[in-house]
């Protein structure tokens, strides 16, 4: 599975793993691929630095990544307090209402929340990248898009590559005259942020519209067959991220959520704007039911819905409100059957592609 861009990288497999777990992350490089540590979920620098300190002892000097999220338009002098402030006290009630209805017990007196993005602040995201950058990061990669102007310079200042998802041809146009150097295309199919269009007909409509920029192909690829696919479509590489929630290493401390995940099928999730304000595709839950419906106040605009839910998900997380208990994750979550180590993950993935390209060889007459 190489091709152009993953010998650019220094990776043995054009495989790129996103996760929010460093031990992910680090086994996924060591597999041959590039692991992307997801920091959306990391406040304080230090924490960060922590991690990534981790990172650089458990990889082996081989290449990864660090994902984040960060508007293309820079927002100054807005904080935490500020956009706290603009929630409607309708929607909190609604918050306790549904906890009590299913009889979530409250975190205790002092407890920190445990579930908080913040890292879509213009501060903390910044913060990041000033840790980030004292790394030998490889990528940078961006959820919503491009990030600003001076952090593309200051990531090409410093070697690193910059990535950014998009979900429509028009998205990634806007991403390349931004000057990233990837594009990744997600489907409709992908856990998280996702657009309307699926992977394969997002992705040919992206590789032809930033040609000659390299285009990772994402969204229901959990099998080496569909890693051929992506590649056949234009791709050079697959961008991957619920198919480690089920491995030993990302060591899910919620033995019900795990349960959830290898019960769950394709027709399982759905794109709801519960977690974050924005559609992104979920576990469906009693959670994301009680948003859904008509009698409900809806959820809020990003950032503030990430902030209004973030003590109820720590709640519910801690003590194991299954009914309500939830995680993004992408339609390919009914081939997750089974906990595995990320290496034997890769190598099922390597497997499966050899065998599609032997089948199309032999279908082309060459063997």
């Amino acid at each position: 599975m190489r091709t152009e861009l993953s010998r650019r990288m220094g990776i043995e497999h054009a495989l790129f793993g996103f996760t929010p777990f460093p031990a992910v992350a680090a086994a996924i490089t060591r597999a041959g691929g590039l692991g992307v540590l997801g920091a959306v979920r990391y406040h304080a620098p230090g924490d960060l630095a922590r991690d990534l300190d981790w990172m650089e002892a458990h990889t082996g000097g081989r290449p990864y990544g660090l994902d984040v999220v960060m508007p293309a338009k820079k927002v100054e002098g807005v904080s935490e307090a500020d956009v706290e402030a603009m929630i409607p006290a309708g929607h909190r009630r609604f918050v306790q209402e549904t906890l009590a209805r299913y009889g979530v017990p409250p975190l205790a007196d002092g407890e920190a929340c445990g579930w908080r993005i913040t890292g879509w602040m213009e501060d903390v995201a910044r913060g990041q990248l000033d840790t980030a950058f004292d790394y030998p990061v490889k990528l940078l990669a961006n959820a919503l898009g491009p990030p600003p102007a001076d952090v593309i310079d200051r990531a090409h200042g410093h070697g690193t590559l910059v990535a950014a998802l998009a979900g429509s041809a028009r998205h990634a146009t806007r991403h390349a005259d931004a000057g990233v150097d990837v594009v990744v295309a997600q489907g409709y199919e992908a856990g998280g942020h996702t657009g309307e269009i699926a992977t394969m007909v997002l992705t040919p409509e992206v590789v032809r519209a930033v040609d000659p920029l390299p285009v990772l192909a994402a969204g229901g690829i959990g099998s080496g067959e569909q890693i051929a696919a992506g590649l056949a479509l234009g791709a050079q590489g697959v961008w991957l991220g619920s198919l480690w929630l089920a491995t030993e290493e990302a060591g899910l401390t919620s033995r019900a959520l795990t349960a959830k995940l290898l019960a769950a099928g394709s027709g399982d999730t759905v794109r709801s704007r519960a977690l974050t304000g924005k559609p992104a595709r979920q576990l469906r839950t009693a959670w994301t039911d009680a948003w859904e419906d008509p009698g409900g106040p809806g959820a809020l605009p990003m950032p503030l819905q990430g902030l209004l839910v973030a003590e109820a998900l720590s709640r519910i997380q801690k003590y194991e409100a299954v009914p309500l208990l939830g995680t993004p994750v992408g339609q390919i979550v009914g081939r997750m059957d089974t906990v595995r180590g990320v290496q034997a993950v890769v190598d099922d993935l390597t497997r499966g592609f050899e065998r599609a390209v032997e089948r199309l060889d032999r279908i082309a007459g060459r063997a």
